[in-house]
This record gives structure tokens, sequence and C-alpha cells, in this order.
């Protein structure tokens, strides 16, 4: 009788209404929080300057950076992504070492080795001059785009993949050439499969952008603990810059969102309202290359006046030489830099880095101090752990939300959903802020170290993506499965546990162990809280050293890629074995 009442949307919606009355009467009145807000501290200018101005001017930074170097990653993400189809060895060599270095080392490391160490390659003089042009900004503005563009290239790759092999050979028996080929067949219907995961790249990239405070740049996470600095406000400070990525998510959402319906193909009596809206909003655009049509059409030569160049007809007799010469070329110009690369790796001073290898791997265990986290442990050690405790309970938190996001129960899902677009719309670097000097500390009052703490973000964190993941498990299943549960007498959880979970976590193992990978490398951020990490104790140990940058990172990113790399090589190992056969396109 009761589940039977719970069915009905009106309950559902009392149900979810109590539930939210009982949380605000729970913090208005019993919760004893002893904090006055004090909202104007952004609209009046007080003894250190105006906060709410430089908060704009953190979301300027954060907008700037955000938008060079999403046009950077999509540039590098379709270069590397044709390359990586390429038959020709040495270039799909290359975009396959720049796809795994890039995606299997943290880009907090990244931008690290960008910032401190590479300066010292070049002159004293270079150097200062690199400085004076706001050297840290292009780092995290190219950082970004190097590092995103490692994703997009493995999506626009798989985008390729997925168009039917014989729409390229007709378009090849058609006459069209392969730029023609390229710019007319492939990419228009590649992009049109790969916009929702490019979607989430370009969601990611704006989030990642708050690593560049950690080099210097006043973007909004700086903007934020600035502000947090010079006046104590701290609820105020996390709260509007958690809002303020909420928009911005939100934002790029709904571009993409109206970018995907647009290119969406649909019969002119089944216009949806966004089409129709998308359809508006691209009128510029629709203008702008109607009228570069006419141009060209205008300045075209008439089939009967075409004649061929002797330049042109040169080209077309030397086309099998010229193709020759440009790949040793870029054979020759690949052995150049692999020369330079292996000379500077050979220039090293091994013994630094020897002397300081244990000391990355476990810090100072088991001789660190009572103050310090289980007998000194850190550095790699330290990372694994938490990885692997965070990505165990944030499963365990996954499972359940994941089931919750596809109950029919509004009670149930809306709960679910909005804890997973909150979490997964603003970056983790200010979820383990969050947790750190908010959450645990002034709201539970709970004083437990600090490696505790990221590990509790990194664990609510990761729940959320782990609970989409597990929704499209859930989904991916056939309803005809379920609805046959239903009718054998099994109940909702019997149905879960002993038919469509068994399924979908086959399903999601890679996908698991790909979240695995993106948790260890993510553990690098806990070095902003003081957690004795494999990247915090890299930079304490080159902060010591002062002159070995190039040694101390390049073996940080080593250790980083060596683990990552392995578990990448897992996971595609299984997905191999649990997905059909692909046919593989070379172009």
């Amino acid at each position: 009788m009761f589940k039977r009442y719970f069915e009905k949307e009106w309950v559902q919606n009392l149900t979810l209404a109590a539930l939210v009355g009982l949380v605000v009467y729970y913090f208005a009145f019993i919760f004893e929080f002893k904090y006055d807000f004090d909202w104007a501290v952004f609209l009046v200018k007080g003894q250190y300057g105006h906060m709410g101005k430089l908060m704009l001017h953190g979301v300027n930074l954060t907008v700037t950076i955000t938008i060079y170097s999403a046009a950077i990653a999509l540039l590098l993400g379709t270069i590397f992504g044709l390359a990586r189809l390429s038959n020709f060895k040495p270039v799909y060599w290359f975009a396959t070492c720049y796809v795994e270095l890039f995606r299997n080392t943290p880009l907090l490391i990244q931008l690290f080795f960008w910032n401190f160490a590479l300066p010292y390659a070049f002159p004293e003089e270079i150097r200062f001059k690199l400085f004076e042009m706001d050297f840290e900004f292009w780092v995290s503005t190219l950082g970004c785009g190097i590092f995103t563009g490692a994703f997009m290239a493995e999506i626009i790759r798989a985008g390729i993949q997925s168009i039917p092999k014989g729409l390229l050979e007709a378009s090849y028996s058609s006459g069209l050439t392969f730029p023609q080929t390229l710019r007319k067949i492939i990419l228009p219907l590649a992009f049109r499969e790969i916009i929702p995961p490019l979607g989430s790249e370009f969601l990611n990239n704006m989030k990642n952008t708050s690593l560049a405070m950690t080099i210097g740049v006043g973007e909004l996470c700086w903007s934020m603990q600035e502000v947090l600095s010079l006046t104590y406000r701290t609820f105020e400070a996390f709260i509007v810059a958690t809002v303020i990525y909420l928009v911005l998510s939100l934002i790029i959402a709904a571009i993409l969102n109206i970018v995907n319906e647009k290119l969406k193909i649909m019969p002119a009596e089944k216009l949806t309202r966004l089409r129709r809206a998308a359809d508006v909003l691209f009128i510029p655009f629709d203008l702008l290359g109607a009228g570069m049509e006419r141009i060209l059409w205008h300045f075209r030569r008439p089939p009967e006046a075409k004649t061929v160049s002797p330049l042109r007809r040169l080209l077309r007799t030397s086309t099998k030489g010229i193709i020759l010469t440009a790949k040793l070329l870029f054979v020759a110009v690949i052995a150049y830099v692999l020369f330079i690369t292996i000379k500077a790796v050979a220039s090293f001073n091994f013994d630094i880095i020897w002397s300081n290898l244990t000391t990355l791997l476990i810090w100072r265990f088991p001789n660190g101090e009572q103050s310090e986290f289980f007998l000194g442990l850190g550095g790699l050690s330290a990372s694994i752990l938490m990885a692997v405790i965070s990505i165990t309970g944030s499963f365990i938190i996954g499972l359940f939300i994941g089931m919750g996001r596809t109950s029919r129960n509004r009670a149930v899902r809306i709960p679910c959903i909005a804890y997973i677009e909150l979490v997964r719309g603003v970056p983790l670097i200010l979820v383990i802020f969050w947790f750190y000097q908010v959450i645990l500390d002034f709201v539970f009052k709970v004083e437990i170290h600090a490696f505790w703490a990221g590990t509790i973000a990194l664990t609510f964190f990761f729940g959320a993506y782990i609970a989409e993941t597990v929704r499209g498990g859930i989904e991916n299943i056939p309803p005809g499965q379920v609805e046959a549960a239903k009718a054998s007498g099994l109940s909702y959880f019997q149905t879960m546990r002993k038919i469509v979970l068994p399924q979908a976590l086959k399903q999601m193992l890679p996908a698991l162990v790909g979240m695995f990978i993106a948790a260890f490398k993510d553990t690098s951020l806990v070095y902003i809280i003081g957690v004795m990490d494999l990247t915090r104790a890299a930079y304490a140990i080159n902060n010591r050293l002062m002159v070995y940058p190039f040694e101390i990172y390049t073996t940080v990113a080593l250790l980083y890629f060596i683990f990552s790399y392995l578990m990448s090589l897992y996971a595609k190992r299984l997905e191999r074995k649990l997905s059909p056969e692909t046919v593989r396109i070379e172009m």
C-alpha cells in the first residue's frame, strides 16, 4: 500500500519538499552556525581595495584563458587526431607519443615544468624577457591547451573511425581528393558524432584553468583566495566563486547543446524549439558562409576557360616526389628533436635524481615526525594510497547515486541529479578548498589531517562522475530484461543485484579503470592544502635544491606517466576484451 501511494507524483513532490524543509530547518534553527554574512565586501571599496572588482578581474582572466586554450586544444586535437590515423608510421608514433605523454601526466606537473623548469633551458637574458611578457599567463594558456588537446585528439580519432569505411571509399571513387574528402565528408560527419564528448572536454578545460593560480595567475580561484586572505570572509568568497563556476559551466553546456542541435539532421516538419532557436542564433554565421561562397563563385574561372598552368602541371607530375620530400623532412625534424631531447637528458645530474628518488617515493617513512601522516609516508606512495581509498569510496557513493539517478521516483532522482550536476560544475581544486577550509573545519568542527581532508574531497568529487558512469551502464541494459525480472516477481533491488548490475559493471570496467587513473593524477591537487604527495615532495625538493628543476620535475612526470600509462594499457585491454571488434580507418 505504501509503495502504491509513493508512486504517485504528488506524494513524491511532497516528500521532496519535506526533505528540503528538514534541511533548511536544521541549518536555520538547530545547527549553531555562528557566522555573520557580509555581502557588502564585494560592493564597497575597503581598506585593501574593491573585492568585487578583484573577482571580476579573476572571471575575465578565467574566460580569456578558457577561450584561448580551447582554440589551441581544438586545433591540436584535430591535427593529432588525424595523425593518429596515418599509415605513415613516424607521424603515427609522433602523435601517439604526444597523446599518451600529456594524457598520462597531471596538468599541475605540466604547468610546473613549463613555468619553473623550461625557462632554465634559455640564456639568462631571454629568461628575463620571457618573465616580462606575462609568462605565467601564456604558460597556463598553452599548458591547458596542450593538455586538453591530447584528450580531444582521441575523441576526434574515435569520431573519424566511427564513420563507415564505405563513405571514404565512395568519396575517393567519385574523384574527391584527400583534402576534399576530409573537409566535405569526414570532418562534418565526425564532429556531429563527437559534439557531446567534446563538450565535456571544453567544460573540463574551463575548470582546469583554476590550476593557473598555482603559478601565480590571478584567475578566479586566485582571486577567491586573495579575498579570503584580505577580508577573512570565507563563505562569501567560496560561495561567489562556486556560483560563478556553475554559471560558466551552464553557459558552456548551453552553447554546446545549441551547436549539437544545429548539426542534427532532421526534417523541417519535426524541428524542435531548440533547433529553431539555434537556426536564429546561427543566422550571422550562415550569412557569412553564403557571402564567402558568392565571392568565391564570382571569381571562379568558367570551365571552358580553365587551363592547366605549367606550375600546376609540374606539381601534378611531381606529387609523389613532394610527398616523399615532406616525409623525409618530417623524419629529419623528429630525429633532430629526439637528438636534442636525448642530449638534454644525458646532461642531467643523475646523482641528484638518485639521491632524492627514495624521498619522492616514500618521503620520510618510517622516520617521520609525529605530526606527519603515518610515520612520514608521502611521495608516490601517498598518492597511490589516496587514489585507492578515494576511488573505492567514490565507487560506493557512485553506485547508489547512479541507481538513484535512474529512478522514476522524483524524491530520489532530483537530489541525485542535484549532487551530480553541482559537483561536476565546479573544479576539483575548489571542492578541496570547500572540504578543507569550510565543511570539515568550519561546519562540522572536525579537525583531521590534510591527507584525510583531501581524500574525502576526492571521494566526494569522483562519486559524481562514477554515478554518471553507473547511470550509463544501467541504461545500456535492454529494458526487456528489467520488465522480465519484474514479471517474474523480483523486487527492484533484486533486479539490480541479480540482473542489471552484473551486466552493467562488466561494461563499466574500462571506464572505472580510467576513473582510477584520473583520481591518481588528480591527487597532485592536494599539494595546495599541504599534503605531502608526490607533487608536494617534488616542490619541496626543488625549493631546497633551487638549481635542478629539470631533473626533479622530469623524474616526477616520469613516475606519474609510468603508473598512469600501465593502467591505461590495462583499460584498453579490458575495452578490447569487452567490446566488439572495430575496423580501423587509415588515412
